[in-house]
């Protein structure tokens, strides 16, 4: 569909279920399309669990809340039968939002997720995606000649920051979750760097959700003043926590994005991953740590639960005191 049909609707509905940063992803095709067209009333499908990414997103104009278990969502799917829809964006494109998609019975497009090309490069080391955009641009490709502006990710909060950080400064963030163990830069790198740091009179700030507890926990214990502010995946207290920090520290994962989302500066440690994917973070001050020497990356396109070759290089080669160096030169920048 082009920008010139897309002007002549009233009515669509975004598809986007899952994850915390996929759904953070869309918000500049969001952003563009009401600011453009701002007679059209966009409504969005999302997984109840990460209502918190749109909740308060004054581009969107209704949300439906997809339930994890499908024999509750009839009712759902006849609620969007009646509202008429002129156009479905499948930004999933997967089996759950294809069921959607087919029981509306109207013009859709979908997301291309180049699932070939990112095959070649886990299984074959065969890189066709050099030169591919970012996710966002990808997902406002779906409707050809929109331009994205420069703003980069919205997530609006409102909540104020915790009173823990009242007064503190040199605030640095650390998250040091991922939903999947490749994804993670070991713990105790993570403990290193944040005792060199609170050496050099900087305070560490840990995020995470409910996953992520275990983990903040230890850290809190083992680095002097730490303040742990994991929460029960309450998205929009760390957010407005995590725009105190002078930058924050992360693996590739959801609250990569939801930092990006903050206008905080951003380094992001990447193992299994690489950012041909896609899922770099947009738009804002970031510096991204990987080695690109190693043959085996990736070895997956969303992260595995052990090292395939056993020596985890990609994360274990990143030494604590680069990543002191390298971040220390970031916050001199401008």
């Amino acid at each position: 569909m082009t920008v010139e049909e897309l002007s002549k609707l009233n009515r669509i509905l975004i598809i986007r279920l899952s994850s915390l940063g996929d759904i953070l992803l869309t918000t500049p095709f969001l952003r563009a399309i009401k600011t453009q067209f701002p007679h059209i009333k966009i409504d969005m499908l999302i997984r109840e669990e990460y209502v918190d990414v749109i909740k308060l997103n004054p581009y969107i104009d209704k949300k439906f809340l997809f339930k994890k278990d499908d024999k509750n969502n009839n009712v759902l799917i006849e609620q969007l039968k009646n509202n008429n829809y002129e156009l479905v964006i499948d930004l999933q494109n997967n089996l759950r939002s294809k069921k959607v998609v087919s029981s509306l019975k109207t013009n859709n497009v979908k997301l291309d997720k180049r699932s070939f090309d990112k095959f070649l490069l886990v299984n074959f080391k065969v890189n066709k995606l050099k030169e591919a955009s970012q996710i966002p641009v990808r997902y406002s490709n779906t409707i050809q000649k929109i331009k994205l502006d420069e703003k980069g990710l919205d997530l609006f909060t409102d909540k104020s920051a915790n009173a823990e950080l009242s007064g503190k400064n040199n605030l640095i963030g650390f998250c040091p979750g991922a939903r999947h163990f490749t994804k993670r830069w070991p713990k105790e790198y993570f403990i290193e760097l944040g005792n060199k740091l609170t050496q050099d009179g900087y305070m560490i700030v840990l995020f995470g959700g409910k996953i992520d507890k275990e983990i903040c926990a230890e850290l809190v214990d083992k680095i002097p003043d730490a303040i742990n502010l994991s929460n029960n995946d309450e998205l929009l207290q760390t957010a407005a926590d995590m725009k105190l920090c002078k930058a924050v520290i992360c693996n590739d994962s959801g609250l990569m994005h939801t930092a990006s989302a903050t206008g905080t500066k951003v380094i992001a440690i990447f193992g299994s991953t690489v950012k041909e994917f896609g899922f770099a973070p947009y738009n804002c001050s970031n510096l991204i740590l990987e080695n690109n020497s190693l043959t085996c990356r990736p070895c997956s396109h969303i992260g595995r639960s052990d090292c395939p070759k056993k020596h985890f290089d990609c994360m274990k080669s990143i030494k604590p005191e680069f990543v002191f160096e390298k971040l220390i030169s970031f916050l001199t920048l401008l």
